[in-house]
């Protein structure tokens, strides 16, 4: 059990008010829409329901063991609670983050994926579907949702948002606004002709190229 005095736990839950106030400057959500969390140990930070992001600090945000169980703080966790514990348990998740953007949103009305229109998606694992609607906080939602994220780290969700996760917050959200500048970018393209996109197989190979990217 992670104790509740240990250092990483506060790190983890002053990082998820951080990125929730950028969530607001970076305009992925607006209002209180949305939320995101990080795994430590087998407790998750996690951003409470209601709580205005642009002013959130440390001592809004909650603490839930793996059941879902209120650890630290009296506010209520997020509504998406389900769909946060249901990517740590079945995708292996370290940290999530869910937006309410809107070229996404826009994306999710037209497609059942999203457009292969730059290499840049292979930062997913390959092609991002758009999970089947389904009510907010619902577990039909969560399941949905996982369905679209098999062997992917990111989704869109019909008439909702987006849902992307990563081996820390900071990759997480910038993969959230990542799957924004995509989604736009097909929106833009769309709008003036038919935009020309990449194969399945040319996707596949910049997949390849990005496991030995960056520094070792």
């Amino acid at each position: 059990m992670t104790g509740l005095d240990d250092p990483a736990l506060a790190a983890a839950r002053s990082s998820v008010a951080e990125h929730a106030r950028r969530l607001v400057a970076d305009r992925l959500v607006a209002g209180t829409a949305g939320n995101l969390s990080v795994r430590v140990g087998d407790l998750v930070a996690v951003t409470a329901s209601g709580v205005a992001y642009d002013t959130m600090t440390a001592d809004d945000v909650c603490v839930v063991d793996l059941a879902g169980a209120p650890v630290v703080g009296t506010l209520r966790p997020t509504s998406e609670l389900p769909l946060h514990l249901l990517c740590y348990a079945r995708h292996g998740a370290s940290a999530v983050v869910h937006t309410h953007s809107a070229a996404a949103v826009a994306l999710s009305l037209v497609r059942d994926d999203v457009p292969l229109v730059h290499y840049q998606t292979a930062i997913f694992g390959g092609g991002v579907s758009v999970a089947e609607y389904a009510p907010y906080g619902t577990d039909e939602l969560a399941e949905n949702t996982s369905a679209a994220l098999a062997d992917r780290t990111a989704a869109v969700m019909r008439h909702h948002g987006t849902i992307v996760l990563g081996s820390s917050l900071r990759a997480a959200y910038d993969g959230a606004a990542h799957l924004e500048w995509l989604c736009d970018v097909w929106l833009r393209a769309s709008a003036v002709g038919t935009p020309r996109l990449l194969d399945a197989d040319q996707v596949a190979d910049v997949v390849e190229r990005l496991r030995g990217y960056g520094q070792r």
